[in-house]
């Protein structure tokens, strides 16, 4: 009798013995197919949501509010009078929010015309092994609140606004560089002539370089296709660093472009480099979590 309650008992743990072990397999075969069924994105193709005076391919975190103060001092050809530009400046604030980790909103005031925006801005695609870049779909109006030259006239409300259509493609080819392409198209409802396009198409093109673990260099060109404004302005090219320290990151950079938004950077641009029409400028962006992300149990 003791026997068979000896064998009884070692049938009984072994039995134990190998449903743990059903269990753990099980469990390993389900982790492993949960991390085959989620694609690993790629992250930080640039350091945040502006390349220089553009729009880069990142969105805003879910949950997060990125607030960013955008500088343009004067240029360096203005004198020692001024200062080589210091006395003077050119400023934007602007608020970002992101709706879901692909979606965000944001909104901004800049001194420069003394002009309002928002703007919406959607990835569609995001870079993984099996898609080779990412895509993001950017909107945008703007409103100037400047007192009409000629207040006596009939003057439209409409007359002050303009609009950006832009798609984003970027690639991270490696841990240090990055490229990306934006087609573009800028519409405004009024222009000084009946000979100016309301309609201005450009192609922005640019890059990141990391050079340590917190800086990188960065470079932008918007390239305005033939037409009367292409012969009137002047391209955008724009140069500068990313230093990130802490909570945020601190963008110092060399340009053409007085504006800060698509409505003077890509149609309205006056500034030459090759006559030292050169503005010193910085972008500062700080975020904060207004929304903590639930813990999967």
């Amino acid at each position: 009798m003791p026997k068979l309650k000896l064998i009884l008992l070692l049938i009984f743990l072994c039995s134990v013995t190998a449903l743990q072990a059903q269990d753990d397999l099980l469990g390993l075969l389900e982790n492993d197919s949960l991390q085959k069924k989620t694609p690993a994105y790629t992250i930080a193709t640039f350091k945040t949501t502006r390349v220089i005076n553009g729009h880069s391919v990142e969105t805003t975190k879910n949950g997060v509010l990125q607030f960013m103060i955008s500088h343009r001092f004067g240029t360096l050809n203005s004198g020692a009078y001024n200062f080589f530009g210091l006395d003077q400046a050119t400023i934007r604030l602007g608020l970002e929010y992101g709706l879901t980790d692909r979606f965000t909103i944001g909104v901004g005031r800049s001194s420069l015309e003394k002009t309002y925006d928002g703007f919406l801005k959607y990835k569609v695609l995001r870079q993984s092994k099996n898609m080779p870049v990412s895509v993001v779909l950017f909107t945008s109006i703007a409103a100037t609140s400047l007192k009409f030259t000629e207040p006596e006239r009939d003057n439209l409300f409409s007359s002050r606004l303009s609009y950006t259509y832009q798609a984003i493609v970027a690639r991270k080819f490696s841990d240090k560089l990055s490229l990306q392409l934006s087609p573009t198209l800028v519409h405004r409802n009024l222009v000084a002539t009946t000979e100016d396009q309301n309609d201005v198409m450009a192609v922005g093109a640019a890059g990141r370089f990391k050079l340590t673990k917190r800086t990188s260099f960065n470079a932008e060109y918007f390239y305005v296709l033939p037409g009367k404004t292409a012969d009137d302005y002047y391209n955008t090219l724009s140069l500068g660093f990313d230093i990130e320290t802490g909570g945020h990151v601190f963008q110092l950079h060399l340009t053409n472009s007085q504006g800060m938004i698509e409505k003077f950077f890509v149609p309205g641009n006056t500034g030459r480099w090759s006559k030292g029409d050169i503005y010193i400028g910085f972008n500062v962006s700080r975020v904060f979590t207004l929304k903590k992300k639930k813990e999967v149990k």
